[in-house]
């Protein structure tokens, strides 16, 4: 198959590839922090995709080599409270689901 050159990259191991869409939509990130200093209590993210009415739930996990990371899948929980600086917000509000 064709495909336009501006669709194709090089992998690290020299092979060509084309990046294809999966989906796309909207996301929402967030961090823990201890409730009595503000300061974040784990080395952990958490990254809430939506798409097509839908959402998954993933844990970005910093690996020992600066600058790569572990995505690891995290079980969907219900919908959930998110402090914004002052604010309380609905995490599926963000989401608009």
């Amino acid at each position: 198959m064709e495909y336009p050159e501006d669709v194709i990259t090089t992998s690290k191991k020299g092979k060509k590839e084309v990046r294809k869409l999966v989906d796309y939509g909207k996301f929402v990130r967030y961090m823990y922090v201890d409730p009595n200093t503000g300061e974040k209590t784990e080395n952990k993210t958490k990254l809430v995709l939506a798409h097509d009415g839908e959402y998954e739930e993933y844990f970005i996990i910093p690996l020992k080599q600066k600058g790569r990371f572990l995505l690891v899948p995290a079980e969907k929980k219900p919908n959930r409270k998110i402090w914004n600086d002052g604010e309380v917000m609905d995490l599926f509000d963000l989401l608009s689901l």
